[in-house]
């Protein structure tokens, strides 16, 4: 465990009592700290990820009164001195485990799974309805999806195809023109998303076999709110997701972006490893691609 997080809480929350720390080093653009069992504190791992933060916690701020689901509720924030190791953003722990793959597959066809569906549904819709001129202060309102997709398969060819076998590379390139020359995708309609809905953010409860709360808005924006649909598939498999996207409003219309998506989420993965230097999220994301 970094002390220095310890210290750098307690300078600015000097009335905080700290007893207990547990470090979880899982994120990829932030470290965790597990404060008394009960606070969740996030310090970036990196200065790019400063300015995310704080849209994050913007973010949560604008949409915590929109959504059923419990989500993060920064109460603790230090953004005035802008280094590795001083700022942070801090909320009370949401209770629950994250609603890993084989966690829903032991409940294929029951009750429980059918609940799950309906519960990560909703909050979709809620999410996606909420008025994105609302709450993200000074950011650019207007984001085109046909040119965030444009300019990731620049960078994965610049990045990442030296590293790509032949037929993989025919294949990335098969995918990302296909979406590209599709003249629906030119207007995509983006919404509030959260950008990374996936099994580790999603918490449940295996005694009450309900999600008890959604976790880590750092991927959080406007965007197309396949995306969001695509980490379901991602996450847990045609068969849920089929099921998912019947009860999604027109979900039939968008489930060619899901997969496109679905496409991307490893090479997405090895290019952070690229621009950060992170070899383990490299080697996970190319490994397939070799």
């Amino acid at each position: 465990m970094n002390p220095s997080y310890t210290r750098r809480i307690q300078e600015v929350y000097p009335h905080l009592d700290i007893q207990d720390v547990e470090m979880n080093n899982i994120g990829q653009n932030n470290d965790v700290l597990i404060v008394n069992q009960t606070l969740v504190f996030r310090f970036p791992k990196y200065a790019e990820s400063f300015q995310a933060l704080i849209r994050e916690t913007q973010i949560l701020n604008g949409i915590k009164t929109k959504l059923t689901l419990p989500i993060p509720n920064p109460m603790y924030v230090s953004f005035d001195d802008m280094q590795v190791g001083k700022m942070f953003m801090g909320y009370p722990l949401i209770e629950g485990q994250p609603l890993w793959t084989e966690d829903l597959l032991s409940h294929r066809n029951s009750d429980i799974e059918d609940r799950l569906a309906e519960q990560m549904i909703e909050f979709l819709i809620q999410l996606h309805a909420v008025e994105i001129n609302e709450w993200i202060a000074g950011d650019k309102q207007i984001v085109n999806v046909h040119e965030e997709m444009s300019g990731l398969y620049t960078q994965i060819q610049n990045l990442l195809f030296g590293y790509i076998r032949p037929d993989a590379q025919e294949e990335i390139s098969s995918n990302f023109t296909g979406f590209l020359n599709n003249p629906a995708n030119h207007d995509i309609r983006p919404s509030c998303i959260h950008g990374d809905f996936g099994t580790s953010n999603i918490l449940w409860s295996r005694e009450k076999g309900r999600i008890t709360g959604i976790i880590d808005f750092g991927g959080s924006g406007i965007g197309d709110p396949a995306y969001d649909l695509a980490g379901i598939l991602s996450g847990y498999g045609q068969a849920f997701f089929d099921k998912c996207i019947a009860m999604y409003p027109n979900g039939e219309q968008i489930a060619e972006r899901v997969h496109f998506y679905r496409s991307t989420f490893a090479l997405q993965e090895a290019l952070h490893g690229v621009i950060h230097q992170d070899a383990e999220a490299f080697e996970a994301g190319i490994r397939d691609f070799r």
